[in-house]
């Protein structure tokens, strides 16, 4: 397989970012805040949606659901580690339970591939009734005063008929997002910068407090702007090394690190790699994660002898 290179092969810096002039000055008011969030929504959209640029949007977008299921975690009041929710849901054997971690990974890389009419499906029958409702209010404000404005909108509709269901509005903030900037797919960039706090300010009407969110989405959007220039400089190097991998299915295996946020070689390379037929041993799927990580191209994520993760370094 031959890997596409991208534009900025000579100059990662020819990267889309934020301009200095623009993230020097004070977010102290919603004109500050939408200025700079039209310039960050539209450094990130020509990121995801320029294929020129080489960011792996797959990848991007379930390191981004790690981000949110973390976040969420926080609001619901289970403060799990991301490396806890991260081995729920890819150490867990088929079949069994996740727990409450790993289902909320899932709940969050499944966002990101919903189709506009698969989302009552991910918020459950209690609420499918008002998912038009909530995504109207949302898109409309958007319509009207900006994406964040909307993204705050949904927020506060969701919460408003259910102050526990954070995850819930994070999801329908993101939606609107992802409409109002016409992309194909969800990004779970709301929840990262959220918090208890921040969210019943929201609720409760108080003095400034959709200002406050919008600023805590600001600063998500900022953020998945970084993780994206560096998910792309990193794709781009794995790409450059893979003509030195020799190993059977070693296109497909690559391909597999350029979409998954974590890799576990017993299950995801061997067998059989992911989404294929493509066979590779144990350990072969060992010495093969190894080997990029020798590359310096992957990392281990766990730090462990056994029960290994492997990711693209970062």
């Amino acid at each position: 397989m031959t890997y596409a290179r991208s534009t900025f092969d000579s100059d990662p810096d020819s990267l889309p970012r934020m301009p200095s002039w623009v993230t020097s000055g004070p977010v102290e008011t919603l004109e500050t805040v939408a200025f700079r969030s039209g310039a960050a929504l539209t450094v990130l959209d020509q990121l995801v949606s320029d294929p020129r640029y080489g960011v792996p949007v797959k990848l991007l977008a379930n390191r981004l659901a790690l981000r949110a299921a973390t976040a969420t975690s926080k609001l619901e009041g289970r403060l799990a580690r991301e490396a806890d929710i991260r081995d729920a849901y890819h150490l867990t054997p088929p079949g069994e339970a996740r727990g409450p971690d790993g289902d909320l990974l899932v709940f969050w890389r499944e966002s990101s591939r919903a189709r506009p009419g698969e989302i009552a499906d991910l918020v459950g029958a209690e609420y499918a009734g008002e998912v038009g409702v909530w995504l109207d209010v949302g898109l409309e404000r958007a319509r009207t005063h900006g994406p964040l404005s909307g993204c705050v909108a949904a927020l506060g509709a969701v919460l408003e008929a259910d102050d526990r269901a954070e995850r819930t509005a994070c999801l329908f903030s993101d939606v609107v997002l992802a409409r109002a900037l016409n992309w194909k797919q969800v990004l779970p960039v709301t929840a990262q910068r959220l918090t208890k706090a921040v969210l019943r300010d929201l609720t409760a009407e108080g003095q400034g407090a959709d200002l406050a969110v919008e600023v805590r989405v600001l600063e998500a959007i900022e953020e998945s702007i970084r993780v994206a220039r560096d998910l792309a400089r990193r794709a781009e190097t794995l790409r450059a090394v893979a003509p030195k991998l020799r190993a059977k299915g070693s296109d497909a295996a690559v391909a597999l690190f350029l979409t998954e946020d974590a890799v576990a070689p017993a299950s995801m390379l061997s067998p059989c790699i992911r989404g294929t037929s493509i066979p590779m041993t144990d350990r072969a799927a060992r010495r093969f994660c190894d080997r990029l990580v020798e590359l310096g191209v992957a990392r281990e994520l766990t730090g462990r002898p056994t029960f290994r993760l492997y990711g693209i370094a970062s």
